[in-house]
């Protein structure tokens, strides 16, 4: 037990370690995090492509092409590309409507999954920068304007969006709101120190040249937008965020749902960070190597960790209350029958540990609320996100995790055939 109990603090001091990390970052490193509220107009437009994949998108698809259509960015400079896989509604129907728009190039292909659609958009792209924007997300008009002036430093390869939860309604969807506020938080964070794992697929935007050097998407555990970062840290190319590239997407409204979107995301990670391996702990890949992979790899493990010992502990909490009973039996006058020593160990050292890790949490959660609102906001809906992901988020994680082991793929057309119903995802 004591074993255990060493390991725990272990794991505790790093996720601690992390969030102070990225404290100290955004410190340092504040000034450069614009939020710009204006418009604001570009001395020269490069020509984009945008490839909408789409899967089962008929009640969403016409909101992300008029989002698209409506960004403040010049007409001739813009490009949009409809790749249908094969839907089983009447997604093809919905984009026949654009097939004599001077702007949208419409596909029908076979169902082959999502990196496929993509590698279809990319062979018929003529824009100088190629994005993806996922068929049930919508865009800011002035989100692709400010990610383009982060490729005037010409290391940049790729851009990475804000993704915001559009509309929430369920308190899990307010959970999930606060959960994306920290993402922003963090993935800037890791852009300030070029570890950037992930490329969302709502309207990441990259060089073209990117495809025409390391190839086309892959599809990398129905996680592409994982893959196709990692590879690119192989070659040392550069990833950032546009803090101020609002993305608005629906989210899972139901635990069952949240859970089968989350055990594909986790699954995917475990599976591309296991092929990419060879990035672990090597200087010459920089922080993607030392610190973003391992980092994931510990909050995996400490998560599951903490689930394991803390049910042992209530376990043998149960067993000697049992033997307790059982040798003095329901006696109220001993006064300590139901007495709770929390996990048997040092309880202070514990709540003092434990206070300091949700702080840092909170600061990271309010530090992304900022990024989005302009101003730190304490909100309730960061109460939610702590205690329902602390509930539930262990068991997606195992749930990877056996995945992973078991080599069980999660399909990302079996995902979207159960949220065909539910345009909020």
């Amino acid at each position: 037990m004591e074993f255990l109990t060493i390991v725990f603090y272990f794991l505790t001091f790093l996720a601690v370690y992390v969030q102070v990390f990225f404290l100290v970052t955004f410190f340092e490193k504040r000034k450069d995090i614009n939020i710009r509220k204006e418009d604001i107009e570009l001395d020269h437009y490069p020509k984009v492509s945008v490839i909408v994949p789409c899967y089962n998108e008929e009640k969403t698809l016409d909101n992300t092409i008029n989002s698209l259509l409506s960004m403040n960015y010049p007409k001739d400079r813009l490009e949009i590309l409809i790749v249908d896989d094969g839907s089983k509604d009447g997604t093809w129907d919905q984009a026949l409507k654009y097939k004599d728009h001077p702007q949208i190039k419409i596909f029908h292909k076979e169902n082959g999954g999502k990196h496929t659609a993509l590698n279809l958009g990319l062979e018929n792209v003529t824009g100088e920068f190629v994005g993806c924007l996922d068929a049930d997300s919508t865009v800011h008009p002035e989100t692709l304007k400010r990610i383009i002036t982060f490729f005037s430093n010409p290391e940049t390869m790729a851009v990475a969006p804000s993704i915001v939860i559009r509309d929430p309604k369920t308190l899990l969807q307010y959970a999930q709101r606060a959960e994306y506020d920290m993402a922003h938080y963090n993935k800037k964070m890791l852009a300030f120190l070029d570890g950037i794992h992930v490329t969302p697929g709502p309207f990441s935007i990259f060089r073209k040249k990117v495809f025409d050097t390391i190839g086309p998407y892959r599809k990398a555990h129905h996680t592409e937008d994982q893959e196709i970062a990692l590879r690119m840290h192989t070659h040392n190319m550069k990833i950032d965020h546009c803090p101020d590239g609002y993305v608005y997407t629906g989210s899972p409204s139901t635990i069952p749902k949240l859970y089968r979107q989350r055990v594909r995301w986790m699954y995917g990670f475990i599976k591309n960070a296991t092929d990419y391996r060879s990035l672990f702990f090597k200087p010459r890949y920089g922080t993607i190597g030392m610190f973003t992979l391992p980092s994931g790899f510990i909050s995996i493990t400490g998560t599951m960790f903490l689930l394991v010992f803390t049910g042992i502990n209530i376990y043998k909490y149960i067993i000697h209350k049992i033997l307790q009973i059982s040798t003095v039996g329901l006696n109220m006058s001993t006064g300590n029958i139901f007495s709770v020593d929390l996990f048997f160990i040092n309880t202070q050292a514990v709540i003092f540990i434990s206070i300091m890790l949700y702080m840092l949490v909170i600061a990271a959660l309010v530090n992304g609320r900022m990024m989005i609102a302009g101003r730190r906001i304490l909100s309730w809906d960061i109460l939610l996100f702590i205690i329902i992901y602390s509930v539930i988020a262990p068991f997606w994680l195992i749930k990877a995790v056996w995945n992973a082991v078991t080599h069980r793929e999660a399909s990302w057309t079996g995902e979207r055939d159960v949220l065909i119903s539910n345009p909020n995802k």
